[in-house]
């Protein structure tokens, strides 16, 4: 029964040891094994068995594009102004095992580089190339990180100056610089504004004129029109009514009382003169007259 039971646990130890050398690689990771303390191989994605007691991983590598943000950096402009600079590189390891041998603590040594060239680059700005030239300066910490990470097995995608900032009393000038600048953007558009009010109130006014005068100028025509077709109707009433006369062959006393009626509605027109014949042979004749035209 003991020979059983040991045997048992040698197996079962043996499982054991074989369970925990079996690796799986993730993706975006990488794996650096040595093999009795040197350099053996770098495992990538996928399923890996380590031989006990002789492999061993020695760093475990993301391949992830990686973000360090550092605190403020004290530079010197080259005009000697000092100002604080806070810098964010973002980087890749693309050669593990430069990674892993190349150099000793590579994040302190990304820090360190980080801020020497900060400090050469803007040491050759002046205050206002340095803050008008963030583009050229992220351009230039950029190539120069990269160059130099390169043996390191990394690569420096992209290096951003986040924040700038000048000393108190610069800066408190450039506030108020900032806020005259504001103000002044402010008027103009205010300006702007009450211009193209004005332009709109004028175009309103101009419209409305002219609406007012087309609607006048319609008026009018219709007021012409009717009084035209008003004459109109009193000519046709008038001829009408001689023609109806003179088709009746009205007497000479028919006539007689007709010139009465004109001559009354002459009356009551606005004439400052009548005339009335003096004679009521000079009526009838006047009548026969008026006859003699509707007959022509």
């Amino acid at each position: 029964m003991g020979p059983i039971i040991a045997m048992i646990v040698v197996v079962v130890l043996i499982l054991i040891l074989i369970i925990r050398n079996i690796h799986i690689v993730q993706q975006s990771k990488a794996y650096v094994i040595e093999r009795m303390g040197a350099f053996s191989a770098v495992w990538e994605v996928g399923i890996h068995f380590k031989i006990p007691f002789i492999e061993k991983v020695a760093k475990k590598v993301s391949l992830k594009e990686q973000v360090l943000d550092y605190p403020p950096q004290p530079v010197i402009t080259k005009d000697n102004v000092t100002m604080q600079i806070d810098t964010v590189v973002y980087f890749q390891i693309t050669d593990p095992k430069l990674y892993t041998y190349g150099v000793e603590y590579p994040m302190v040594a990304m820090e360190t580089l980080t801020a020497t060239t900060l400090r050469n680059i803007i040491g050759d700005l002046e205050l206002d190339q340095t803050l008008t030239s963030r583009d050229v300066i992220n351009t230039k910490m950029r190539a120069i990180l990269d160059e130099v990470t390169d043996p390191w097995g990394i690569k420096v995608n992209r290096v951003e100056l986040k924040n700038i900032l000048p000393p108190a009393d610069i800066q408190s000038s450039m506030e108020k610089q900032m806020k005259a600048e504001r103000d002044r953007r402010q008027a103009i558009l205010q300006a702007e504004g009450t211009k193209h009010s004005a332009i709109l109130v004028a175009e309103g006014e101009k419209e409305s004129a002219i609406l007012r005068a087309d609607a006048e100028k319609q008026a009018a025509i219709l007021r012409a029109q009717g009084e035209a077709e008003a004459i109109l109707a009193v000519q046709k009433a008038l001829a009408d009514s001689v023609k109806i006369l003179n088709e009746a062959c009205p007497n000479d006393q028919v006539i007689k009382l007709k010139a009465l009626e004109a001559m009354q509605k002459v009356a009551d027109g606005k004439a400052t003169k009548i005339i009335i014949p003096s004679e009521i042979q000079g009526l009838a004749g006047l009548a026969t007259s008026i006859k003699e035209f509707a007959k022509d």
